[in-house]
């Protein structure tokens, strides 16, 4: 269902953001308890796996997608009802407002983007104009509303990039993909230094191929498989779940002297 939060009317003193808290005082069942996590492009794949997995940790969980259908289907599987959904395009111009207006957000994840494999000489200017604006633009947008509004709230807080091994490397047909994602990778440096003061710690989290339904047309392709299990020693390809787990140690308290760096859930391959 959609909803609207609205402005609590008793906040416990006892709840720390996750920037703020020292490890000594994690509870280790659910290490997110007491937050509010706002998580983007929450509908499959990365985002669903994280929202789902902040969720478990104890994290009140703010799933953003456009897809309402999407949102319905994840809310029922988290029995516990720690999942609100938000219909929304993390690229309309309304949506840094409505992250602004919210009555609580100690972390966010940010997960949405897109890719369109293209050789160099074939990228098109609709789809450099598509990856630039989803993957640089709104994802700027989005966590610097959320940084804003950690700010107002003074609690500290965490911010996670969902970036990519391709932040790190370059690989064939990716040309504007690796572009969006060295900005992300220096966007979390950026960000890291200008609000670690306020006890907002930003980080990315860097997968390698992951198996989502936005790859799975991909992964029909033996050969394009093939090429996947190649380049990760590991020899798998990461599951949407390796990803979220990284995501909740980042955004909770046992992370609470980690900012400005990217975690590589990449089974080795950017260490060849």
């Amino acid at each position: 269902m959609n909803f609207e939060l609205k402005e609590e009317a008793h906040m416990s003193n006892s709840r720390i953001a996750a920037g703020a808290t020292p490890a000594s005082g994690l509870n280790r069942a659910e290490p997110l308890s007491g937050l509010t996590i706002l998580v983007t492009g929450a509908g499959r794949g990365i985002g669903r796996a994280c929202a789902l997995a902040c969720a478990s940790a104890g994290a009140e969980v703010i799933a953003v997608s456009r897809t309402e259908a999407d949102l319905v289907a994840l809310a029922e599987d988290e029995s516990r009802g720690r999942i609100r959904t938000m219909v929304a395009d993390v690229a309309a111009e309304d949506f840094p407002a409505r992250i602004r207006a919210l009555p609580r957000i100690d972390g966010l994840v940010n997960n949405a983007g897109t890719n369109r494999l293209q050789p160099l000489p074939e990228v098109d200017t609709a789809t450099l104009d598509h990856l630039l604006n989803l993957n640089v633009r709104a994802a700027f947008l989005v966590s610097q509303a959320a940084a804003i509004r950690m700010l107002e709230l003074g609690r500290g807080g965490s911010i996670v990039h969902v970036s990519s091994q391709m932040g790190h490397v370059g690989g064939p047909k990716r040309a504007v993909y690796c572009m969006t994602k060295h900005a992300i990778e220096g966007l979390t440096k950026a960000m890291a230094i200008d609000l670690a003061s306020a006890g907002i710690r930003v980080n990315a989290v860097a997968p390698t191929i992951v198996e989502t339904p936005m790859t799975a047309p991909f992964f029909e392709d033996d050969a394009y498989r093939a090429f996947a299990l190649a380049t990760i020693p590991m020899g798998r390809v990461a599951q949407p779940e390796d990803v979220a787990e990284a995501v909740v140690y980042l955004s909770s308290p046992a992370a609470g002297m980690v900012t400005g760096t990217s975690l590589r859930v990449d089974g080795g391959a950017t260490a060849q």
